[in-house]
């Protein structure tokens, strides 16, 4: 008789039926149930807050699966800097739990990272959950529609309000979107400036609509430290 064989849990590492057992996956930071649906930081009514009011990002709506806190920011920052690749589906999985079907788009694009960047790292995180999404999905993957044409400093090392300066006109397209809703995929949303100012230039480029997609929201004042994870990576954004 052939024995049925679990996977571990990536987190407690007890046998499971899939990646995430279902305590550890219960246990996971999730937004906010009352959350800005433009900005997705918490709110005590599911109404656009004030500051999203008054400069709303370009963006139509935005989606993110979890708050960037632990264990999140271990599995995030595993993917990035220990090149754990395995833990890209897992994370587009959970990202796409929070997707409905009319949430999808006609294309996805991972946000690009600058090709000095990229030669360091060896690989994109975002194109690497963009995959994913797209296998699931069906949506077509556009990996080199936008480039990124500045090498810009790390935005986790530029204070929350300069990020949007840190960013202005760092990337460019080269593809008509007339009419088309586009979704640009991140890991981690902090300020937001950087999927701002990507679907700014997508809009520019003709699109109909723009989705801000990524796995984990960070809420001002609350990225965790370095070593929270257990290691001394420093998260990126």
């Amino acid at each position: 008789m052939q024995l049925f064989r679990h996977k571990r849990c990536v987190l407690c590492q007890i046998p499971a039926s899939g990646d995430i057992c279902a305590a550890c996956l219960a246990d996971l930071p999730r937004l906010a149930q009352t959350h800005c649906p433009s900005c997705l930081l918490p709110m005590a009514s599911p109404q656009i807050c004030g500051a999203c009011l008054r400069k709303p990002p370009v963006w139509d709506r935005a989606k993110a699966a979890l708050r960037y806190t632990y264990p999140v920011d271990a599995l995030v920052q595993a993917l990035k800097y220990r090149t754990d690749l395995s833990l890209a589906p897992i994370l587009a999985d959970l990202l796409l739990t929070e997707l409905q079907e009319d949430d999808l788009p006609d294309y996805i694009i991972p946000v690009p990272l600058h090709p000095e960047r990229l030669r360091d790292r060896g690989f994109n995180q975002a194109l690497e959950i963009s995959r994913y999404l797209c296998r699931k999905t069906g949506c077509k993957l556009l990996p080199a529609a936008c480039i990124r044409t500045r090498s810009t400093p790390s935005q986790t090392q530029i204070p929350w309000k300069k990020r949007k300066q840190n960013v202005r006109n760092a990337f460019t397209c080269a593809q008509d979107f007339s009419g088309k809703h586009v979704a640009i995929v991140d890991d981690v949303m902090t300020s937001g400036a950087t999927l701002n100012e990507l679907a700014r230039i997508i809009l520019r480029h003709g699109a109909s609509s723009v989705s801000a997609w990524a796995v984990a929201r960070a809420f001002p004042g609350t990225l965790p430290a370095n070593n929270t994870a257990g290691h001394s990576f420093n998260p990126t954004n």
